[in-house]
């Protein structure tokens, strides 16, 4: 198999210039929880023998997240993350946050405003990954969430 490392060729669509990926037990468990509280779609799935999960690739909103099994023979120890899922608006942080934890999530937070502008939340998936879920429910200048965060009790 020959290569030209000069040739520029187009990222897959939805790979962004930093996509995101986890290693975790349960990864097939994991889709399925993507796959029903946020919409998810796999586009890659490989098994390895026994069938764990080796890679996968999964579509989330216009993004794809990575994800596999734990193979510490091969150097892939667990690793989960922490992700912001972007949705349409505040009513969907709400729904989605609902889903999730109809779905097997873990509530860490339940959906609040915030007082930079976001209506968010966050759960934990049977992988340990934390998603908070978020969507952009105020337009503000630097300026005003300075001044919020000023008038905040810490």
């Amino acid at each position: 198999m020959t290569a030209n490392l000069k040739a520029i060729l187009p990222r897959p669509a939805g790979h962004h210039s930093v996509t995101p990926g986890f290693i975790v037990p349960n990864a097939a468990k994991v889709i399925a929880f993507l796959e029903k509280s946020f919409n998810a779609r796999v586009l890659e799935r490989y098994e390895a023998p026994g069938g764990a999960i080796a890679h996968a690739e999964v579509l989330v909103g216009d993004s794809v997240v990575m994800l596999g099994e734990p193979m510490p023979t091969k150097g892939h120890d667990a690793m989960p993350a922490s992700l912001s899922l972007y949705v349409s608006c505040g009513e969907e942080v709400d729904a989605a946050y609902k889903r999730a934890v109809a779905n097997g999530a873990t509530s860490i937070m339940e959906p609040v405003n915030q007082f930079y502008g976001y209506r968010s939340a966050t759960v934990q998936d049977v992988g340990g990954n934390r998603w908070t879920i978020c969507a952009v429910v105020e337009e503000l200048t630097k300026e005003q969430i300075e001044a919020r965060m000023k008038d905040m009790k810490h």
